[in-house]
């Protein structure tokens, strides 16, 4: 369960709920230019490009949940189960794990248009990075300052949607939620008229009125629908404040709330964290659920050509002002 965003003002914004029952040592983690990855497909990399996200390390390897590199190309993988589906190695495709995505993509390209050549050719393979380490059933949402799209390979082959929306959450597969869009199209954020009769006088009474019906469960059809709407009808200001307040507020209309949501185990599924990366900028927002005060994180020149990756731990108990 996840709301990943799209977001722009004088800056571009890229961010996302993290929604789950667990956490995964996760780190807000830069990855320096010239880093190395060895790929499961027999070649190596060397990053081009520095990138800053939320990941777990295992032997210096990041796994990154989201992260934008240094040009503000940007990636969110959300959790897909049943519709994933990942192949073996196939000889006249290019392999690449779902975990590879993220050094390949942002390691090596600056935009979405950079992509679209490799994408044409990509097979997602079914190969973990350790024994003891499953691979995760994800689709993605990709984006930079121009375009933003979603990649799910299902069954039938690997899908690549444009999105104008900018949003993503998880099943039914990223066409359903489009379409299900049209469900929702006399929602206003408006004061509503009387359409039901001009026989009655009927009159608003409260505020807010032009959205009865708009979702407000935590199931990702709902979820797609709200943050849409909210995305779309939030207004601010183009400084950095203002815009970065709005992100989370857009988030926060989504996010899950402790025991509002239970897996079949009875765990509970919660917005663990929630994040926004001023791509432009490099800088990496976050607030945890224990936490909700926004820490920030830049991506400096320092960072950047460091020989070692830069971890953060994240601060995760709540920080209160007192005043008296």
């Amino acid at each position: 369960m996840c709301t990943c965003i799209d977001f722009k003002t004088k800056d571009h914004y890229f961010g996302r709920n993290l929604d789950l029952e667990y956490r995964f040592d996760e780190k807000v983690v830069i990855t320096p230019r010239n880093y190395c990855f060895a790929l499961k497909n027999g070649s190596t990399i060397h990053t081009k490009y520095a990138m800053i996200g939320m990941a777990s390390v295992k032997d210096n390897y990041p796994l990154y949940a989201e992260a934008t590199n240094e040009k503000g190309l940007s990636i969110a993988g959300l959790y897909f189960p049943r519709n994933a589906h990942f192949n073996p190695g196939e000889k006249d495709k290019f392999n690449l794990c779902p975990y590879e995505l993220f050094p390949y993509f942002l390691g090596l390209y600056a935009s979405v248009a950079e992509l679209r050549e490799i994408l044409s050719r990509l097979n997602i393979t079914d190969i973990p990075l350790t024994p003891d380490l499953p691979v995760a059933q994800l689709h993605w949402m990709i984006s930079d300052e121009t375009e933003c799209i979603i990649l799910e390979q299902m069954e039938g082959g690997l899908k690549i949607y444009d999105n104008p929306v900018g949003i993503l959450t998880n099943n039914p597969p990223f066409g359903y939620h489009l379409a299900n869009l049209n469900n929702y199209m006399n929602l206003t954020p408006c004061c509503p008229e009387n359409r039901f009769s001009d026989k009655l006088n009927l009159q608003q009474y409260g505020m807010g009125m032009g959205a009865i019906g708009l979702p407000g469960d935590s199931s990702p059809t709902s979820r797609f629908v709200k943050a849409s709407f909210t995305k779309f009808n939030s207004v601010c200001e183009e400084n950095e404040e203002s815009s970065v307040t709005q992100f989370f507020h857009i988030l926060d209309s989504v996010s899950v709330v402790r025991g509002t949501s239970l897996t079949k185990d009875g765990l509970d599924d919660l917005t663990t964290y929630s994040c926004c990366m001023n791509t432009t900028r490099g800088i990496y927002y976050y607030k945890t659920y224990n936490n909700s005060q926004i820490t920030a994180i830049r991506m400096t020149g320092r960072e950047k050509c460091r020989k070692t990756l830069c971890i953060h731990e994240l601060i995760d108990t709540q920080q209160i002002r007192y005043l008296n």
